[in-house]
């Protein structure tokens, strides 16, 4: 009698655990269901090529079809590697005189990070509203006394999408934005994080290449709208008034727009921006691209636009890439691509971090947004467009004087390719959607 007593015990404890297994695995599946799929619908049909990036007709589109509108009277300023952006960032940051917004996926610990955390809160002290707002998952590697330092001083810093039970369903949604507006009047943005591989000259492997902006004028109020909104998605706080959307007169000739994109609202349209833009190529694009992972309909786009005359160069990391499976999983792609003729090169001295289109040297879209189904469809991105031939042909000579550094990959070299290589750029193609 006991002994079926205790079998119908175990029994029954083996049907709860069965059945807290099958509830838990429902769980995870569901929850990795809602963080690698989006709702939106991903564009799926060619896009006509109806003007080009010459043509009044496209500033029209990006600015109506896609917006925000393109704005004149702005002065963009390229930023070359550490020793160029951090000073000037630092320098706006000391002398703002009413808010600061800052937004940024990667912010770790070293000297730079402290430097930045103290001049946050020397800044907070003196009465400035300061606002920091870190990827959770990006600043992981944060030393918990910065952000005692800046809390201390009155510095609000949040992060983006905590580990936390309301939160699960977007695990997988990071901000990838690099942003930084002073006073409503000076914006930065582009490629780098608060790290030490960021410092200096991209003088070896552990100092990286990469580029970012500092930009006045009417577009800064867009940026700044931007960093606002995912502190509005963070905190529930709006941020408004003339400390931060001050009024902004023209200071230059470059006619420019903010750009953004997220999951929660419109994740499709920087991916359509960029198809927008290579569709419109006449004469030339260039990509500098720290991750260049090109679905199926952009890497068309891309053929599309060589087999019709376009010059196509594309300047990607060499071996000193800092996520192999990604470099993997774009060299599988490249066949096709380098027999339409499109250049592709690997920088060689460190890892190439920049973020840069260029398209018949008139446009340049510069900021945080990487050539893969991550960015376009995962992350909350930014990006700065230019509309300015002479902006242009400046970023056109840094381009070409990247190119000096880099390694063309022939059609001939990547066909012969060892064996090992294409299984492993083979098995990493699978991972392609969620790189």
């Amino acid at each position: 009698m006991r002994t079926r007593i205790i079998w119908k015990d175990r029994s029954r404890k083996s049907k709860i655990l069965i059945i807290l297994g099958s509830v838990l695995t429902t769980l995870v599946v569901v929850l990795l269901a809602l963080n690698l799929t989006l709702g939106e619908k991903k564009i799926r049909e060619d896009i006509p090529r109806l003007y080009s990036v010459a043509d009044p007709q496209f500033e029209r589109t990006m600015g109506v079809l896609l917006g925000p509108a393109i704005v004149g009277g702005n002065r963009a300023q390229a930023l070359q590697n550490g020793e160029e952006i951090f000073p000037a960032m630092l320098e706006a940051i000391r002398g703002a005189q009413k808010t600061i917004n800052f937004e940024t996926y990667i912010y770790w610990s070293e000297a730079i990070g402290k430097e930045f955390a103290e001049a946050f809160a020397e800044r907070a002290r003196a009465g400035v509203k300061v606002h920091v707002l870190i990827d959770w998952v990006g600043s992981s590697k944060m030393e918990q006394s910065y952000l005692d330092l800046m809390e201390a001083a009155g510095v609000e810093v949040r992060k983006y999408h905590p580990l936390k039970w309301y939160n699960l369903a977007r695990m997988n949604n990071r901000t990838h934005r690099k942003l930084l507006v002073v006073d409503g009047r000076i914006g930065f943005t582009g490629g780098v994080g608060i790290a030490g591989q960021w410092t200096g000259h991209a003088q070896d492997p552990d100092h990286w290449r990469d580029s970012h902006y500092r930009v006045e004028g009417p577009v800064v109020a867009q940026m700044q709208a931007v960093a606002i909104d995912n502190w509005i998605k963070t905190t529930g706080h709006v941020l408004d008034g003339p400390d931060y959307f001050p009024e902004l007169k023209p200071v230059g000739d470059d006619h420019a727009q903010v750009f953004s994109s997220s999951p929660q609202g419109g994740s499709e349209s920087m991916r359509l921006m960029y198809l927008l833009a290579l569709t419109a190529a006449q004469k030339s694009i260039q990509l500098a691209v720290s991750y260049f992972v090109p679905d199926e309909m952009t890497r068309r786009v891309l053929i599309d636009a060589a087999r019709r005359g376009v010059k196509v160069q594309i300047i990607v990391p060499g071996e000193h890439m800092d996520v192999e499976v990604v470099r993997r999983s774009s060299r599988g792609m490249w066949g096709e691509l380098l027999q339409a003729g499109i250049e592709i090169y690997e920088y060689e001295p460190t890892m190439y971090h920049c973020k840069v289109m260029i398209v018949d040297d008139l446009m340049v879209s510069v900021g945080s947004t990487n050539f893969d189904d991550r960015s376009f469809r995962m992350n909350d991105e930014a990006n700065l467009n230019v509309y300015n031939a002479a902006f242009a042909r400046d970023q056109v000579a840094v381009f070409n004087d990247d190119l000096r550094h880099a390694h063309r990959i022939t059609y001939e070299e990547w066909r012969n390719r060892p064996w090992t290589e294409k299984l492993h750029e083979q098995a990493a193609r699978l991972l392609a959607p969620l790189l």
